[in-house]
């Protein structure tokens, strides 16, 4: 394999190019609150495939979809290598940011463009994960998912809002729900993972650090929560004779914040949705649905949570108010590679760039692929640590940055199939 010279340079991100896409895309969905709303399997979401197939296909690379709605993106096919895989997701929260996934699938594609003509000993390849928000469709991660052998739901199980089901909008983004199995990659195909995102948080930018080396993805758990008590009339019943399933559930969500707050028996809790029934003004509520989410990042401080919001919720239960709660969604927390968090920070200290171990508190494909493969996550500062809002923000130059050290990383990573990438120069 030829060295690196200077009549022979290594690979170099094209920044203006990299910018262009990311603007062209956030086009994609744009929606009247100035954000993008772009939810998986939507039409606003395959147009934004589209465009990034026709980038590929511009840049000499492929891009298909696979049975389970995954775009897969390639250079020339290497006979049989280990594939060094990049990626992140198209798809968007409701009126959420322009960067969000979108980043790491662009910053991917500039990095498998400029590594697709070199000679290398693992193939490198880049994957659009799908529905990896679970906006529409309740099924957070589906791509990843299916690219790990890990769906638990066949595509009639899961629908949006509309009745639309799964299986409907497989097919009409060219997947095949007759042949999910096949979107599963062979064990021991995939050597490494690397993934680039924005921080979603306040450290990067309060600390003055350019690069974050992501050290663990946080775990979480999700239970739907019913709050049962008996409607009723709001002039004529008194007080004492009530059972205010809202007002139960107020208590409630003081408890789920308590977890985190004062109590500190998990890293943050979220009670982030509530419907009340019947919603009119002038009667006593009589049924409150709920979701609350626990996030640690660490596996038994999560169970202990989850276990003491059970006893929690037993004790509001009284006076003609029962409650009752459902895990949902439970997701193990997950380290990253320490090889490849070494590969990452070296490489972001030879382009001159600060650098810090960093945990992610928000999830990503990456701790779906980890269950198969080691993984690794570079971060970039996101202004006053919003996102998922339109106001998400990350300068230019930090963004350039990120794809640089993606690019450094990978390279580095994709010139040798064993486990030596911290000694490979």
């Amino acid at each position: 394999m030829p060295a690196t010279t200077e009549a022979n340079p290594g690979p170099a991100i094209d920044g203006a190019r990299l910018l262009g896409r990311l603007r062209r895309l956030a086009e994609i969905g744009a929606d009247e609150r100035g954000g993008v709303t772009r939810l998986g399997f939507s039409p606003e979401d395959l147009r934004g495939r589209d465009y990034v197939a026709e980038e590929a296909a511009r840049a000499g690379l492929s891009a298909r979809v696979d049975a389970a709605g995954n775009l897969i993106v390639r250079g020339p096919r290497r006979g049989g290598r280990p594939v060094l895989m990049m990626g992140s997701h198209l798809d968007t929260v409701r009126h959420g940011g322009p960067l969000d996934g979108a980043y790491g699938v662009l910053a991917g594609l500039e990095v498998l463009q400029q590594l697709a003509p070199r000679e290398t000993a693992m193939e490198p390849v880049l994957v659009a994960f799908a529905n990896e928000e679970g906006a529409r469709f309740p099924c957070p991660f589906y791509g990843s998912l299916a690219v790990t052998g890990r769906l638990d739901r066949g595509a009639d199980e899961i629908a949006d809002e509309r009745g639309v089901t799964l299986r409907e909008a497989l097919r009409a983004c060219g997947g095949d729900p007759e042949a999910l199995e096949s979107a599963r990659w062979r064990p021991g195909s995939i050597a490494a993972y690397l993934e680039l995102h924005i921080e979603q948080g306040p450290h990067l930018e309060t600390t003055g650090t350019t690069i974050g080396v992501v050290g663990g993805i946080v775990g979480r758990t999700v239970l739907d929560i019913e709050v049962r008590g008996q409607a009723g009339h709001a002039g004529t019943t008194p007080m004492k004779a009530r059972a205010d399933a809202l007002a139960a559930a107020a208590r409630v969500v003081l408890e789920v914040e308590r977890l985190a707050g004062d109590d500190g028996r998990c890293a943050v809790a979220t009670v982030g949705r509530l419907s009340v029934e019947p919603g009119v003004t002038n009667v006593i509520p009589g049924l409150v649905r709920m979701t609350a989410e626990l996030r640690d990042g660490d596996r038994e401080r999560l169970r202990a949570a989850e276990e003491e919001l059970a006893r929690r919720l037993a004790a509001v239960e009284g006076s003609g108010v029962r409650v009752t709660a459902e895990v949902s969604d439970r997701i193990a927390p997950v380290p990253t590679d320490p090889v490849l968090c070494s590969v990452i920070a070296a490489e972001a200290g030879e382009l001159g760039y600060s650098h810090c171990p960093i945990f992610s508190g928000a999830g990503h494909d990456a701790q779906i692929v980890a269950a198969v493969a080691p993984i690794g996550m570079i971060f970039v500062p996101s202004r006053n640590g919003v996102s998922h809002v339109p106001e998400e923000f990350t300068a230019d130059a930090e963004l350039v940055a990120g794809a640089r050290v993606l690019l450094a990383a990978a390279w580095r990573c994709a010139r040798t199939a064993a486990p030596a990438w911290g000694r490979i120069r």
